[in-house]
């Protein structure tokens, strides 16, 4: 048997499809409505990220401004050159990391993610800038907003290369976020390994070009 609506229950019910439908976020500068993938920028001192529609993020990520807008680029980097022994001397305690020029520090910044959030390593600049001189890659980062994402973990288990990759800020910030939110345990818990390489696979499939081969700058 059918329930017919009401007139207040039929005007609710399209209440909540017009919400469901509507922004998921909003310009955090201008409050206008985002919809799927939107702009980011970034305020280097302290390191926040801002929800932005494109208008906002030209307009305030213009020379003399305290924000940089977030780019979009992402580079898989399968001939990256890092020996065990160099990786061991960044001194990053497990074997996920991002690196990123950061202007304020006026150095190079090693963070890596735990279940409390972004942790920064000490770096050896010396060691970074080894690495940087085996990778002229590297040298084309822009300060603040892009950083190299280092993912030994299946490497270090003997059961996958390590991979390396360029991506904007913002995406390793997401892969900050995605485990600290999905942490379980002691281990992190299987649903949240499965998130990780979910993460990556998508990154790697971002960096495929237009006919399938992979974008390498």
């Amino acid at each position: 048997m059918e329930r017919v609506l009401g007139n207040d229950s039929a005007f609710s019910t399209l209440r909540g499809l017009m919400r469901r439908k509507g922004p998921a976020e909003r310009c955090e500068l201008c409050s206008a409505g985002l919809f799927g993938e939107h702009e980011h920028l970034i305020e280097p001192g302290t390191r926040k990220l801002m929800c932005t529609c494109e208008a906002c993020s030209i307009l305030f990520s213009n020379k003399g401004t305290k924000y940089k807008r977030v780019p979009r680029r992402v580079l898989y980097l399968p001939d990256f050159q890092l020996s065990d022994d160099k990786w061991e001397s960044l001194r990053v305690p497990i074997a996920m990391a991002f690196f990123f020029h950061s202007t304020p520090d006026g150095r190079v910044l090693a963070m890596y993610p735990s279940p409390a959030g972004p942790t920064e390593s000490l770096l050896s600049l010396e060691a970074w800038s080894e690495i940087e001189e085996d990778n002229p890659v590297l040298k084309g980062m822009a300060a603040d907003v892009e950083a190299l994402m280092v993912n030994r973990i299946g490497h270090a288990r003997g059961v996958a290369p390590a991979e390396y990759f360029i991506l904007p800020i913002d995406k390793c910030y997401e892969l900050v976020g995605l485990i600290r939110g999905n942490w379980r345990g002691l281990s992190g818990g299987t649903e949240m390994w499965e998130k990780i390489a979910e993460f990556f696979r998508g990154v790697k499939e971002r960096a495929r070009g237009p006919e399938g081969s992979l974008c390498l700058s």
